[in-house]
């Protein structure tokens, strides 16, 4: 027995699984050289749409470069993801770029710098 309500949370967790092996490896569109991690996912509750949170490492251009290609490779991963997860019908997908690391990063910069001593 399933706790109603929480369908949309395992599969948003299938979906942050499969999609990152498909970002590894099988999607072959050359706009997706740089190195890719998708996230996190997350599906409405009627499960009709879904938002994949990509984090990219490199330039702005990079980042555009593949958030272009994921947005162009949309119908294959949408295809696949009814064949592996065993849906009726997939969500939309909708790719947002993941800032998170980057935030944590100069966060973590400017700690370090109010822990150094001036003048060192």
């Amino acid at each position: 027995m399933t706790i109603p309500g929480i369908r949309h949370k395992r599969v948003a967790e299938e979906m942050l699984h499969e999609l990152s092996i498909m970002v590894a490896g099988e999607l072959k569109d050359p706009r997706i050289e740089a190195l890719v991690t998708v996230t996190e996912v997350r599906v409405t509750p009627d499960m009709k749409h879904a938002r994949v949170f990509v984090s990219v490492v490199g330039s702005e251009a990079e980042q555009k470069s593949t958030i272009t290609g994921l947005f162009a490779a949309v119908g294959y991963i949408r295809h696949e993801l009814t064949e592996r997860i065993q849906l009726r019908r997939a969500p939309e997908i909708h790719f947002i770029l993941d800032h998170s690391q980057e935030y944590g990063q100069r966060i973590e910069n400017l700690l370090k710098q109010t822990k150094t001593p001036p003048g060192e």
